[in-house]
């Protein structure tokens, strides 16, 4: 048995919405802490971590850890249902549909099928080691990314001891964003030396879409080396972003 109620519903939409971008179809795992999926995209380029911690419920209950295959899609196509004051109830009473309800004056109720799915193997992105980090408002990032898309398809970061930029170059065109320590919107810089890399823009735009859970944004990444992306809303929810590089041209 599992049932959960939720108030603030945005934090669960807003959070399904964004994995939607790069997973169609996951195992998410229910257990006494929340639920969780870590799961790769197809192409296996970019992997996804997240975590709603049983905190963010109004009330949460499982007899049992479980685990569930959900079309993500047909997920969040219900959840964008929810309006108004309508809170989000999710119930597991059988193995075969999670039942989705939504309620305020009036009470809607959808069933979801489970799906048959099996945990597919995803990279060990636990054992990754990073030699820069960068924590900066997520508005700066998604500026950087706006930006970038107008001249190119991939971003390049770069970190010192002093500063941070992000820069995307075309045949003609180029745009760069610099940020130096002391200044407000950079909020920690760490880097053993001078770091490099450069990104694809099409997965990094569908991973800023997380700002809309989190003020900062954690940027993690080495010299030609993948790149975590880390927004949390407080204890309530994790959604960690790890994507391969684009080999660099520099």
């Amino acid at each position: 048995m599992f049932k959960a109620t939720i108030s603030d519903r945005y934090l669960l939409i807003d959070s399904i919405s964004t994995i939607a971008e790069l997973i169609d179809e996951g195992v998410f795992k229910i257990s006494k802490d929340g639920i969780s999926l870590i799961a790769a995209d197809r192409a296996m380029v970019a992997v996804v971590d997240f975590k709603l911690d049983a905190s963010a419920f109004d009330s949460f209950e499982v007899d049992k850890e479980q685990s569930i295959g959900i079309n993500v899609s047909n997920f969040l196509s219900i959840l964008k249902r929810a309006s108004g004051e309508d809170k989000i109830t999710l119930s597991l009473e059988d193995s075969s549909k999670l039942e989705i309800t939504l309620k305020n004056s009036s009470r809607r109720r959808f069933l979801l099928p489970l799906i048959d799915l099996t945990q597919e193997e995803v990279p060990p992105i636990e054992q990754l080691e990073f030699s820069a980090t960068v924590e900066l408002k997520s508005e700066v990032l998604e500026s950087g990314i706006e930006d970038a898309e107008l001249v190119s398809d991939a971003l390049l970061f770069e970190a010192s001891g002093n500063k941070f930029v992000m820069r995307a170059e075309g045949d003609v065109s180029r745009t760069e964003l610099e940020l130096e320590r002391g200044e407000d919107p950079l909020i920690d810089l760490k880097a053993n030396g001078s770091i490099k890399a450069r990104y694809p823009l099409d997965y990094l735009k569908k991973m800023i879409k997380a700002a809309k859970l989190a003020d900062t944004v954690k940027i993690y990444f080495g010299q030609d080396y993948p790149m975590k992306l880390e927004f949390k809303s407080g204890d309530k929810v994790s959604l960690v972003f790890v994507v391969a590089p684009r080999v660099s041209e520099e």
